[in-house]
């Protein structure tokens, strides 16, 4: 109640002392001329404006050009709108020197000069911000602040919030320095965020680094924006970074104790994005038996898409300490083989010259580094089993995009060349008499 009975009359006095400064304005010659000059400043600023705005607009319009030159200039004609508060501004800041000579007294003039600057910063949160975060910001802190100076009262308001001391255990700081470090902690993580996603962006198109050397430089620019950043903040709000460097100290037992596998797991991401033998777009086999294309890499984990579109995550360390089966990356030669049967009845030294003519036609099989090569593999109980071996360009995922084809050339061409593929053949061989009844 105390509080608030002061607040009332601290607010009370705010009043009676603007009705007593409007009141020896209003009977005051000097202000009266000072009231002249703000008019004349009004007016010349409006003509001003209406008279650079469209010269600006012509000068500065790039028109349909993609260039940073005219991202630039699209970004300067934002401002155009500030343009008429602006010159007032500058026009009243003029008049203010020459009152303040003649008279020894401005303070009509610098009010409306601080009334100018108010509606500059409305224009700008209005029309000039688009980012939506920026866009509240300026909504809830820089136009009231505007207001405030305005109207004379952000001195006595920020002394106010200087005083008022908030104490957590031995920990005390002002609710100024609170709403400072609020404002500064979001401008700056906001500048991280958008400085981050430019960077990004910029890197992801240099086509003649590597996959794994472009998410590198993306990971440690964003760990250099974002530390940065909050060394920055940390300063701002008058933090002793020794106090950080003894919370990093205890951040980093615990992290050796309690998070031994996130730890290892970003290790892990980081030494594979600089060797590079394992990225983005690469086929691989890992010793668990999980098969796919590599689609991203984190600092945590790789993200694996099965040949039937199923996505596997699996952890950094995996690829680091266990074996990896990488088929390279997409485009490169692989060699796949198929397996078949003929009987025994077959001239099987025309077997291999059927089947590499049949296989050596299909469109995907490659000459280089080798042709089809069939071979003799052994002689079965039934059969006598033969493999082709065979090179492609790419990846046979889940045993179906070139293996299929080849089977069913293999098929004809037997077919075509009278072979026959056996079936299993038993004996069965009966010791005894059979009983009369069943012969």
């Amino acid at each position: 109640m105390e509080q608030q009975s002061e607040f009332v009359t601290r607010v009370m006095g705010w009043l009676r002392q603007g009705s007593e400064i409007a009141e020896g304005w209003l009977l005051s010659p000097a202000a009266w001329s000072q009231f002249a000059l703000l008019a004349l400043a009004v007016f010349g600023a409006v003509y001003a404006s209406r008279r650079i705005a469209p010269l600006a607009l012509r000068m500065l319009d790039p028109g349909d050009k993609d260039t940073i030159i005219a991202t630039a200039l699209r970004f300067a004609l934002r401002f155009l709108p500030l343009l008429m508060p602006l010159l007032a501004y500058g026009f009243t800041a003029a008049g203010e020197e020459v009152t303040r000579s003649l008279f020894g007294s401005g303070d009509v003039i610098a009010f409306g000069k601080r009334v100018f600057f108010f509606l500059a910063a409305r224009l700008f949160v209005q029309q000039v911000l688009r980012d939506p975060f920026l866009k509240l910001l300026g909504k809830y802190v820089l136009v009231p602040v505007a207001a405030l100076y305005a109207v004379g009262l952000l001195d006595d308001i920020s002394l106010r919030l200087e005083e008022t001391i908030i104490a957590l255990g031995n920990i005390r700081f002002s609710v100024m320095a609170l709403i400072r470090g609020l404002i500064a902690g979001g401008l700056l993580f906001w500048l991280g965020s958008w400085s981050n996603r430019q960077s990004a962006d910029y890197i992801k198109k240099q086509e003649e680094l590597r996959p794994a050397t472009r998410e590198l430089a993306v990971k440690a620019t964003e760990v250099a924006i974002f530390g940065a950043s909050f060394l920055l903040l940390m300063s701002i709000m008058g933090i002793d970074l020794t106090a950080v460097a003894l919370l990093g100290g205890a951040l980093g037992v615990g992290i050796g104790l309690g998070l031994q596998q996130i730890a290892a797991n970003f290790v892990s991401g980081i030494i594979l994005l600089i060797e590079g033998q394992t990225t983005v777009g690469d086929y691989v086999e890992l010793d668990g038996g999980e098969k796919g294309t590599i689609v991203k890499m984190t600092a945590r984990a790789c993200v694996l898409e099965t040949f039937d579109g199923k996505w596997i995550v699996v952890p950094n360390e995996h690829f680091v300490t266990t074996r990896v089966v990488n088929y390279s990356d997409q485009g490169s030669a692989n060699r796949y083989e198929a397996l078949f049967s003929v009987g025994y009845d077959t001239d099987i030294n025309l077997v291999p010259e059927v089947i590499e003519r049949a296989v050596q036609a299909l469109p995907f099989v490659l000459t280089q580094p080798d042709g089809p090569d069939c071979e003799l593999r052994g002689f079965g109980e039934s059969s006598v089993d033969f493999a082709v071996e065979y090179w492609v360009n790419g990846i046979d995922d889940g045993k179906n995009k070139y293996g299929s084809v080849v089977l069913f050339a293999i098929w004809n061409a037997l077919k075509a060349a009278g072979i026959e593929m056996p079936y299993p053949h038993r004996v069965v061989e009966i010791k005894g008499a059979l009983p009369k009844g069943n012969i």
